[in-house]
């Protein structure tokens, strides 16, 4: 890597380096507003640089290019190499080149990224710069070492190349998958089997819900843990295949040196010893063909295991038998690390022309791991006269470990097709006898095409969780797609890899629908993991209490082996905040879109919200249903983002929106209400479900604004295979109750008189309730009004607005005010009541919410009605619930 020349710069006085800054930055796991897949997303200030372009900056352009030569690659916008470098020096904004410097980073750290893209925030000085990333860390670090970078160019300060490149690559290889979860990943995807990564090493989870599978490495859930246990004991993996007939080699185990002596002299010379309990060829000796030698070696292996065991020494070479679900499925003769002389060249300088090959690399990163120089080289050459600046011959083969392992070195040549078949019969006994389910045997023969009671072979381990590096990537021979037979074992061909994924978003609704969605999957006895605002709940039980609309409650769900159905609320700021916590789904439903929200993470208009909510629509399998409101044109418009089949719902019949004709005409399914009716149309097919009147969560067709949402519950359970009457009994049997529905449409008597306690908390939403209010019997009607500080200040005034009708307003604040000042909220609420034709002799403010309940609870007459806007829905409810004469509707 180049090194920049250093010394600073003369920059002009308002040209300050450190005003370049990362105020947020985030990694993004799921799909997103950005991009269907993993992004960096950060917040990008940049004070006085803001109008400042690269060829503004003296000498800028230069530094960065000899800091990052390979910036030449990048097309950019142009399309041809070399044309992100136009850009520069044309003159592009810090915020753009920041996307490319830290993309280039990632891809020399080992990544293959590309996506990139600078967008305004929306917010004075600030820019969102999104980057894709591979490895969460290694995305993350490359964005804050490209900042460091961009203000080190600018001021001309030296950068440690040499040292930061390494650095990122060491942490790539760090928290990368291995190459055998790798390679089963790679194939579970290409199958379309959910993968999700549950650690930073190599736990796996396939699939999801009931039909999840675990994996780690080539070990997996089903794998028996007596079995490892055995395979991990040597001897007794010895013992067990010997029992059975198998060839093993003679051998014992010491605990001392002298007892190792005793052993050898008693099998014969030459032998070997190797660590009772250890892996990945560790502490093993060479051949050992004297008491001295046996001696001199005992350190070795008992500075890893206690116990050693001594055994005969068999000639052969090295092979690798893969066993999988009591199949031989893959065979590699296995070589060690080795040199081969030129008859010029020392043994270090051979090992550094070797290690010059682009398929070796360190640890698991390439095909090949390096050949090593470290103590054990050179004592292992040491014990053959050698040293490493020892010359061998000409073709002289010079052993570097005594052992075959890819991971020192050793490389692997396929020998599947040729492995004798009472031989292959020999390691799936073998494997079968230790009880494990993926099993590499290892066997020392001379020629694994004979079998082995005809040439002395033996039978020398049975390893758990077996490397496939040397299957998958041989050195020499055709490659193995092993992972494909795991696979088949933990889903056997027609086994379900999934469950139903049920995903709903909108502006108001969700928490509505996806209950009652969830009631009528339950109604089938299957069991739903649902995720709402106010928790996450396994059927009817709260497992985990809070707002639990992102990615985080939707994995407790899709995590949870006992869930047959997931139903999982998506909200706004769970998508821009992490992204969605799955990759797809099989019914995206979406509800609406009005003004919420709006002003916050740099979503400012309709237009703006409406995309971020299309990426359900845009999640949905290929075979999976995207359910639209046609009624609402931002809505209806995600038709042409979602790959799957479009379902639309309306509140009309097909005669009152002619959107929704056509899609029927063309034998399109739609939910719809006729004849005050429920119904579903595919074509020509008409099924009514339940009269509107007959659905107790349209409180006697009053709730106009539920129609939408029970509509897309009618759709989601249809596409999903539920049948008609099911339907209708959930629908009939769905209430709006504290205990179904809490805080949405709950109705409570009290002396008399009603309560009637909703979320509503957003413009659309009170314009909804104040409807349903108008349409309750009641002498006076009053109410309890609240509104999110984040909210815009004609968002909150427009709520004030719309609760014009109401003949007393106690105003209250929620207890977090979200950065307005105490009473601020209050005032704006007060102005949009006068703009709605409420006196201010009929308002009163009551800050605290369990106060201002009491209050309009005092005010109560007989036949009088309250209208709640809670915020702490759980404890205004169990607050009413204590108060004397509360009967719940």
């Amino acid at each position: 890597m180049s090194q920049p020349f250093s010394g600073a710069t003369d920059l002009a006085p308002d040209l300050r380096p450190d005003d370049l800054r990362v105020t947020r930055i985030r990694a993004l796991r799921g799909p997103n507003y950005w991009r269907l897949a993993p992004v960096i997303a950060c917040d990008v200030a940049l004070g006085g640089l803001e109008h400042v372009t690269s060829a503004d900056l003296p000498d800028f352009i230069e530094r960065l290019t000899r800091l990052l030569p390979s910036l030449h690659e990048h097309e950019c916008s142009r399309g041809v190499a070399g044309g992100f470098l136009e850009r520069l020096r044309e003159g592009t904004h810090l915020p753009h080149i920041l996307e490319h410097v830290a993309l280039e980073l990632q891809v020399l750290a080992g990544s293959d990224v590309g996506f990139g893209r600078v967008v305004p925030s929306g917010d004075a000085g600030v820019w969102w710069v999104i980057v894709a990333y591979e490895e969460e860390e290694v995305g993350l670090r490359a964005v804050r070492e490209a900042v460091r970078l961009l203000k080190a160019c600018i001021a001309g300060e030296h950068v440690d190349m040499q040292r930061l490149i390494p650095e990122l690559q060491s942490l790539w290889q760090q928290v990368r998958l291995g190459p055998s979860t790798g390679a089963i990943v790679e194939e579970a995807r290409r199958r379309g089997i959910p993968v999700r990564r549950l650690n930073s090493r190599s736990l796996v989870q396939l699939g999801l819900g009931k039909n999840l599978r675990r994996i780690q490495a080539t070990m997996a859930d089903s794998t028996s843990s007596i079995a490892v246990e055995i395979a991990q004991n040597k001897d007794e993996t010895k013992r067990v295949l010997e029992s059975i007939g198998l060839p093993v080699p003679i051998g014992d185990v010491a605990s001392d040196v002298e007892e190792a002596v005793d052993i050898a002299m008693r099998i014969g010379y030459p032998v070997i010893l190797k660590p009772l309990d250890a892996s990945h060829g560790r502490g093993i000796s060479p051949r050992l063909d004297d008491e001295e030698a046996v001696r001199a070696a005992w350190r070795q292996p008992h500075e890893v295991s206690d116990a050693v065991v001594v055994e005969r020494y068999v000639e052969g070479t090295d092979h690798r038998v893969l066993v999988v679900n009591g199949k031989v499925v893959a065979v590699a003769e296995r070589v060690p690390a080795r040199v081969i002389g030129d008859g010029t060249q020392t043994i270090r300088e051979l090992i550094e022309i070797e290690n010059r090959d682009p398929r070796r690399g360190v640890g698991h990163t390439k095909i090949l791991t390096r050949l090593p120089v470290d103590d054990l080289t050179e004592s292992y050459l040491a014990e053959r006269a050698y040293t490493l600046d020892s010359v061998p011959a000409k073709g002289e083969i010079v052993a570097l470990r005594p052992t075959a392992n890819l991971s020192t070195g050793g490389t692997s040549i396929d020998r599947t097709d040729e492995i004798h078949p009472d031989n292959a019969t020999a390691c799936e006994m073998a494997a079968g006898a230790v009880g494990l389910d993926v099993a590499g045997i290892d066997v020392m023969t001379a020629d694994i095409s004979v079998p082995f009671r005809d040439n002395g072979a033996v039978i020398i381990e049975v390893n758990a969780a077996p490397g496939i590096r040397m299957h998958t990537h041989p050195a020499e021979g055709q490659s193995r797609n092993v992972a494909a037979p795991m696979l088949d074992m933990l889903y056997p061909p027609g086994s379900e890899c999934t469950i139903p994924v049920i995903a709903v978003t909108g502006t108001n609704g969700k928490t509505t629908t996806v209950r009652l969605i969830a009631h009528l999957f339950r109604h089938t006895d299957r069991t739903v993991g649902l995720t709402t605002t106010d928790g996450v709940y396994l059927n009817n039980r709260l497992v985990m209490e809070g707002d639990m609309t992102g990615p985080f409650s939707a994995n407790i769900i899709l995590s949870n082996a006992s869930v047959d159905v997931a139903v999982l609320e998506t909200a706004r700021g769970g998508i821009l905040r992490a992204g969605l916590g799955f990759d797809e789904c099989d019914v995206g439903v979406v509800l609406n879109v009005s003004a919420d929200h709006l002003g916050l993470r740099g979503i400012h208009t309709l237009e703006q919200l409406a995309e971020v909510k299309s990426v359900i629509a845009a999640v949905v399998k290929r075979e999976g249903h995207a359910i639209l409101n046609a009624d609402d044109p931002l809505v209806y418009a995600m038709r042409d983002r979602s790959p799957g089949d479009v379902v639309l719902f309306s509140t009309t019949d097909e005669s009152g929106n002619p959107a929704v004709a056509d899609h029927i005409g063309r034998n399109g399914i739609a939910a719809l209400i006729e004849n005050d009716t429920f119904v579903i149309r595919r074509g020509r097919l008409r099924i009514p479900i339940a009269a509107v009147r007959d659905v107790p969560l349209m409180m006697g067709g009053a709730a106009r604004f539920q129609r939408g949402n029970i509509l897309a519950a009618i759709a989601t359970a249809y596409v999903q295979g539920v049948r008609y009457d099911d339907i209708r009994a959930g629908l009939l049997s769905f209430f709006p109750s504290p205990s179904m529905t809490p805080g949405r449409l709950n109705l409570i008597r009290i002396n008399g008189a009603k309560l009637l306690i909703d979320y509503a908390h957003n413009a659309a939403a009170v314009e909804g309730l104040m409807e349903l209010v108008r349409q309750l019997p009641a002498r006076r009607r009053i109410g309890v009004l609240a509104a999110p500080g984040d909210r815009r200040d004609e968002d909150i005034r427009a709520v004030g607005r719309l609760a014009g009708s109401l003949d007393h307003v106690v105003v209250k604040e929620d207890d977090d005010r979200r950065g307005r000042e105490p009473g601020e909220v209050a005032s704006l609420l007060i102005e949009g009541l006068r703009e709605g034709g409420v006196s201010d002799e009929r308002v009163e403010i009551v800050h605290s919410e369990i106060e201002a309940v009491d209050r309009a609870v005092s005010l109560l007459g007989a036949n009088d009605l309250a209208v709640v806007l809670a915020d702490d829905v759980r404890g205004v409810l169990e607050h009413v619930r204590a108060l004397g004469g509360v009967k719940t509707s």
